[in-house]
């Protein structure tokens, strides 16, 4: 069954999941933590619809590929179609905003890296993209300041805001649309910020915009 996105006051959402597009060290604080170069433009990659799962409910992860690392990021839903769009027809086509978590396969991503390899098994996995239902963007008084948090068994992991961003929304967005064409439902990920680790079967977990959404949900255990 394909993926239906959802609104969080209940208001009815009919676009499906095409694609997410994920923007890597996008905080420079984020890059460093990892030994990272900042990037000196966005660095895109794509997981396909069948990497995404309902946050709000309990999650699994892969067992017997390595360490499973959260990054915590903002979403961003589509909803009209965006070819080659300035930052004006952007704003005009986010219809919702929400909290996902990039589930990522740090000890497989390190292997490929060291080969030169794609990262796409590492990160495009079947639920490697956890999505919170949206909220509309009226809610939202400035996209560049959003706080986000992550929580893990009570402790804080990742505690940081939109502000912080290499590439803001609107113009991360236009630059995405200069290479390939952005559908209704399609999602952006708009990065994480530092503090980003690993996470195990039973852990719980809350991610949240501060004032706008909170999800308390975990990792499931089989």
């Amino acid at each position: 069954m394909a993926y239906q996105h959802r609104f969080l006051n209940g208001q009815a959402c009919e676009l499906t999941l095409g694609k997410i597009v994920c923007v890597g060290r996008n905080y420079a604080e984020h890059a460093k933590e990892l030994n990272n170069p900042i990037p000196s433009e966005p660095m895109l990659f794509i997981k396909p619809a069948t990497a995404a799962s309902e946050l709000e409910s309990p999650f699994e992860i892969p067992t017997a590929l390595g360490s499973v690392h959260f990054e915590t990021e903002m979403s961003v839903l589509i909803g009209t179609t965006l070819c080659k769009a300035d930052d004006a027809l952007v704003k005009a086509a986010i219809v919702g905003i929400g909290v996902g978590l990039d589930l990522t396969l740090r000890d497989l991503q390190d292997g490929l890296k060291a080969k030169g390899h794609p990262w796409e098994k590492a990160k495009s996995f079947d639920g490697a993209c956890p999505l919170s239902a949206f909220v509309t963007p009226d809610q939202v008084d400035d996209l560049q300041d959003v706080k986000m948090r992550l929580v893990v068994n009570g402790e804080v992991k990742q505690d940081g805001n939109s502000a912080y961003m290499l590439n803001k929304i609107l113009p991360l967005i236009s630059y995405i649309s200069q290479f390939f064409t952005l559908e209704p439902g399609d999602v952006v990920m708009t990065g994480t910020p530092a503090g980003v680790g690993p996470i195990q079967q039973g852990d719980s977990i809350i991610a949240e915009l501060s004032g706008l959404l909170s999800v308390h949900t975990s990792v499931m255990v089989k």
